[in-house]
């Protein structure tokens, strides 16, 4: 068993010749809205540049991109662990699909992977995910995967001529359900 795989996908290190899949998603600007924010757009050559530095980077103590790929090998989207504090055991999470693939179960299954080993192997305690109000997929996302609400953030994302809330889930290793 690959500790990486779960039952739609798994988790690899992002490669240098992965830059037109994620060079693809940069034109979706509503995926870049939910996600982050929308930036000017990129060339090619600075999608391929971004991909060959995440790819020589690599990890950064816990803190780490990887792509998802569903198990037949196609590139369906990214998760991310960072602002990773080993010390007091919490960490954060981000996690994309790309938008043909979205709804297809592919972040549930990635999250879960990611959680199962910085709880299980990193000997994490908690994990939290910033999550635009707007983003009603994701708030679902957080909720089926049995994070709680543990705040908002009033007002403090710019996007699309209007101010919105930011909301805050957390999860402790004794609420994660495999």
């Amino acid at each position: 068993m690959n500790v990486w795989e779960g039952k739609k996908v798994r988790l690899r290190a992002i490669v240098a010749e992965d830059w037109m899949q994620f060079h693809t998603n940069d034109y979706d600007s509503e995926g870049a809205r939910t996600s982050d924010a929308i930036y000017f757009p990129r060339s090619e050559a600075g999608t391929q540049l971004w991909a060959e530095k995440v790819a020589s980077n690599g990890a950064n103590g816990d803190n780490v991109m990887l792509a998802i790929e569903t198990l037949d090998g196609k590139i369906v989207g990214s998760i991310s662990a960072h602002s990773c504090d080993a010390r007091n055991g919490a960490f954060k999470y981000g996690v994309a699909i790309f938008h043909d693939h979205r709804l297809n179960g592919y972040a549930s299954d990635a999250v879960k992977i990611l959680l199962r080993h910085f709880f299980h192997e990193l000997r994490y305690e908690k994990v939290t995910a910033h999550v635009y109000a707007f983003n009603e997929s994701s708030v679902r996302l957080q909720v089926k995967l049995g994070f709680k609400q543990e705040g908002k953030i009033r007002s403090v994302i710019y996007t699309n001529g209007q101010h919105h809330d930011e909301y805050i889930f957390g999860m402790l290793k004794s609420e994660f359900l495999l």
